[in-house]
């Protein structure tokens, strides 16, 4: 096994899970292609007895290693080789290299199976030990990611609902964040990790009035409306305002744009 690397303190309550070797770790955080990391490793911070605890203790085994890290810090990392479990690295990559919430049972089962083999492994079948080791490791890394893609699922849910929504209010200019927190019954601050990559609310509501403007500009059907009266179906201020945000968008006028897309 590979020795351990400097420890990522894992918050009471969560669990880090990592990977062994740089490309390993660039995939699994930025995604992209890379072999399977020799070692995958399971931090989390749970109370075990003081008398095991000590100033630390380390069980190694050919295909695991079970250390608990000195009292002060509190955590134990469980490190496994990749190849033995039955889940793979790239299904794990919604677990990598960040704190993951894990609920109350699920930690209490962890640390009294790290508490009963930390007491009892020296006198025990260290083949049986390192199998026992390997299914904690099964148990913990599933029933978190089951949690994480379902946590995952609900806030998809969520956006799509808000973006629904969004969608169907566009031609009020007044809608705003606080309008559609209302409406969906969630607090503002919840909107916006709904929508945390960068963009925003604002943002993405003025994307999504460019995108329907472009759509109105480009129907033949809708070529005798004029510019205001587009800038206004779609939830712009003033047809100045509109001109603006959609050059900027673009790089051309609306006019410019209904006068391409026409002859295209």
């Amino acid at each position: 096994m590979a020795e351990p690397y400097p420890v990522d303190v894992p918050a009471s309550g969560y669990l880090v899970v990592r990977a062994s070797g740089a490309a390993a770790a660039r995939a699994a955080i930025l995604g992209g292609a890379a072999g399977a990391p020799e070692d995958i490793q399971l931090l989390l911070r749970c109370p075990v007895p003081k008398a095991v605890a000590g100033s630390g203790a380390k069980l190694t085994f050919a295909d695991a290693t079970l250390h608990l890290l000195p009292a002060d810090r509190g955590v134990v990392m469980l490190t496994v080789a990749a190849a033995k479990l039955s889940i793979s690295f790239a299904e794990l990559r919604p677990l990598m290299f960040r704190p993951v919430e894990v609920d109350a049972p699920l930690r209490a089962l962890f640390a009294s199976a790290v508490a009963h083999v930390l007491a009892a492994g020296p006198r025990l079948d260290p083949h049986g030990l390192a199998h026992h080791l390997l299914g904690l490791a099964e148990l913990v890394l599933r029933s978190a990611l089951r949690v994480e893609l379902d946590r995952v699922d609900a806030l998809a849910a969520r956006r799509r609902e808000a973006l629904e929504y969004m969608r169907a209010h566009l031609a009020d200019p007044s809608l705003t964040a606080d309008k559609i927190a209302e409406a969906l019954y969630i607090s503002r601050r919840r909107l916006y990790q709904l929508f945390d990559d960068g963009q925003g609310v604002s943002e993405r509501l003025k994307g999504l009035r460019v995108e329907r403007a472009k759509a109105v500009l480009a129907d033949p059907a809708k070529a005798g409306r004029g510019i205001a009266e587009v800038a206004r179906d779609c939830g712009f201020t003033s047809a100045p305002h509109f001109s603006r945000t959609f050059r900027r968008a673009t790089g051309q006028t609306p006019r410019e744009y209904r006068e391409r897309a026409l002859r295209g």
